[in-house]
């Protein structure tokens, strides 16, 4: 069986992630996104740090300051670059966002270590009377290009979402999900026929 997300360690990647110091995670996301400081993506994680960072400032006034300003860069990013990755979004380490333009992330999503983010990608909600319902991806998992997860859905370890899909269910490790609505296509079927179950989509 494929390794299934922790989801108590899901759900608290932001405190892990912070154990590491603010420039300690900048570098790391620097990195990952091929050491290009331009790059809209890395802009948008960065600013992302920044605010989750601002929150645990013990005086005030600089509290309110930081805030002040990480409103004017989340801002920026969101109207400049298209991407919306609100300050409530667990983020993990070294998560990479492709590219730019029509990136909406739910604020109670949460987003494993070492995945990537395309272009024209949703993680929302389904339901209109369950605002608060999210999609929570694991480590390693590919979002492809145009490609939508709505609701309270699960997106394990090593998953990729092919480009345009539209998922509304959970995902095991390793699987691959294709269409719309998606079909999952088993860790195991996607290695037989294409000889690499982490496929890329972008």
């Amino acid at each position: 069986m494929g390794a299934k997300i922790d989801l108590t360690a899901n759900i608290n990647l932001v405190e892990t992630s912070t154990n590491n110091s603010l420039w300690q995670q900048i570098k790391e996301d620097w990195i990952a996104h091929g050491r290009d400081w331009t790059k809209p993506g890395f802009r948008a994680v960065a600013v992302h740090r920044f605010g989750v960072w601002k929150t645990k400032i013990k005086p005030k006034l600089l509290q309110i300051i930081f805030r002040i300003f990480y409103g004017m860069m989340y801002r920026k990013i969101r109207n400049n670059y298209g991407i919306e990755l609100p300050l409530n979004v667990q983020l993990g380490r070294r998560v990479v966002i492709h590219h730019q333009g029509t990136i909406v992330i739910h604020e109670n999503s949460s987003i494993g270590d070492d995945s990537t983010i395309c272009q024209g990608v949703t993680l929302g909600n389904r339901h209109i009377k369950r605002p608060f319902e999210a999609p929570k991806l694991g480590k390693g998992v590919n979002v492809s290009a145009g490609a939508k997860i709505l609701g309270n859905v699960i997106i394990e370890d090593g998953a990729n979402i092919g480009a345009n899909a539209v998922v509304l269910c959970n995902v095991p490790a390793g699987a691959t999900a294709v269409g719309i609505p998606a079909k999952i296509i088993p860790a195991s079927k996607v290695f037989q026929e294409f000889g690499n179950p982490h496929l890329s989509f972008n």
